[in-house]
């Protein structure tokens, strides 16, 4: 059976959207004709986007040789030397621990593998892959978790920055057999503004849900209020601070696209809720809004301004998914684009949520969310921004509860079925194939 050596440093016991992607594809894949060998990190967790969650460790079978860098980790630079390293484009010394501690580790392990598959997060991963393969002689496969350089999340000091980072992005991506982007808007971005990757395959493959989560029957919604759930991320602290400097980013450059950061937080949500008991609609015991995930400072003084909301901090990835089984309305906000301008990703929780069943509010741009989101039949769209549709939207879920009636959505769970972990791991292992020129293996019987 081929081995792939996985290049993953979100892995389990870390905690995330980004290390289900890693872990789940590792459980699966030798049910598609493939062993694997990931090279990680010491899974400590370091900062706020690498929470550990040692229940996540048991996904990983034992078929899968996990192979860990030795830490401690460097710390993260502060003062004038992070704003040098942000400024001046220097690898830190945790991405110089990082690099070489992979390449050192793909090499002792790489000889017994036929491919290597690199999770690029951070994207800079991609230059360890690239030097694995030119000295190890082995195809790689990158896959971009966000479209890197052409993600607007992601905003650089200067625009000089940000085409520094095209540049090294397509000098990486020019190195790799395949290109796995995770949505379909990403996949063509690339093409577009890459048009020399276009003869190599560049595909899109969705983050997703485990279906073996969602068995049993759920946990029903309190009686006595209306419960609105939220997990995972916000970004309040990187909302206001791109506002801030909203003036200076427009002429210094380096955005992808325009870009309003803060809709992806709670602060328009409590917003739409504030207008609602303005107007004598709702009270403070007609409504919870629970946040589960590792919350920011930012994000806990938003908090702290409602009487209704309730921060649980990061919970394990099962008690999560019960919190979401139990809701009422599940609330899903992102960014804010110009009008006409599509987004280039989908958060992670997305497919969780249409999973699930449950009515979700979905402040979304255009794209493929709201493909997704139409499809699966569950959401009451509204742009990220909308006050007042968050509030007709709130002011009708709340009253139907209150007459006992059932809510006005159409799940399609059939509209699912294709982000279902073991599918995704499917179109994994046929881009496996393609690279190494193997046939594809049967699905397996169930």
């Amino acid at each position: 059976m081929p081995r792939i050596l996985f290049i993953a440093y979100h892995f389990p016991p870390i905690g995330g959207a980004g290390v289900q992607r890693n872990g789940k594809f590792a459980r699966y894949l030798n049910e598609f004709g493939y062993d694997a060998t990931v090279v990680t990190g010491p899974g400590s967790g370091q900062n706020r986007w690498s929470p550990v969650d040692e229940t996540m460790l048991s996904d990983i079978p034992r078929s899968v040789t996990v192979v860990r860098l030795e830490g401690p980790e460097p710390a993260s630079s502060t003062g004038w030397r992070g704003r040098a390293e942000r400024w001046l484009a220097l690898r830190t010394p945790w991405l110089r621990w990082l690099l070489r501690g992979v390449v050192d580790r793909g090499l002792r392990e790489g000889d017994s593998c036929d491919l290597i598959y690199a999770s690029l997060e951070p994207y800079e991963v991609g230059i360890a892959a690239a030097e694995l393969s030119r000295r190890l002689g082995k195809p790689w496969v990158a896959d971009l978790q966000d479209p890197w350089a052409l993600d607007e999340m992601k905003i650089y000091p200067t625009g000089i920055h940000r085409r520094r980072d095209l540049r090294l992005m397509r000098r990486v991506l020019g190195t790799s057999s395949a290109i796995v982007m995770n949505t379909p808007e990403a996949a063509e971005r690339v093409q577009d503004h890459f048009p020399e990757l276009r003869g190599r395959r560049v595909v899109s493959i969705t983050n997703g849900f485990d279906a073996a989560d969602f068995q049993g029957d759920a946990p029903p919604p309190p009686t006595d209020i209306f419960r609105i759930v939220h997990t995972g991320y916000l970004h309040t602290a990187l909302g206001n601070q791109h506002r801030r400097s909203l003036g200076a980013r427009r002429v210094l450059g380096g955005r992808y696209r325009d870009v309003d950061i803060l809709t992806r937080s709670h602060v328009f949500l409590l917003r739409a809720v504030e207008l609602l008991a303005a107007r004598g609609e709702v009270t403070d015991a007609d409504v919870e809004i629970l946040l589960a995930g590792v919350a920011s400072d930012n994000d806990l003084a938003v908090s702290r301004s409602s009487r209704i909301v309730k921060t649980l901090g990061y919970l394990p990835h099962h008690e999560t998914i019960g919190l979401m089984r139990s809701a009422d309305l599940l609330f899903l906000p992102m960014h804010k684009l110009r009008a006409g301008a599509r987004v280039g990703i989908v958060p992670g929780k997305t497919y969780e949520y249409m999973a699930s069943g449950r009515p979700i509010l979905a402040a979304v741009p255009e794209g493929d969310v709201r493909t997704f989101l139409t499809e699966n039949g569950t959401a009451a769209i509204c742009q990220p921004d909308d006050v007042e549709a968050m509030a007709a939207i709130l002011r009708d879920s709340i009253n139907r509860k209150r007459e006992g009636a059932a809510q006005p959505v159409a799940w399609n769970p059939d509209s699912v079925k294709r982000f279902e972990r073991r599918e995704l791991t499917r179109e994994l292992a046929k881009v496996f194939d393609s690279v190494l020129g193997r046939p594809q293996m049967a699905p397996p019987q169930s």
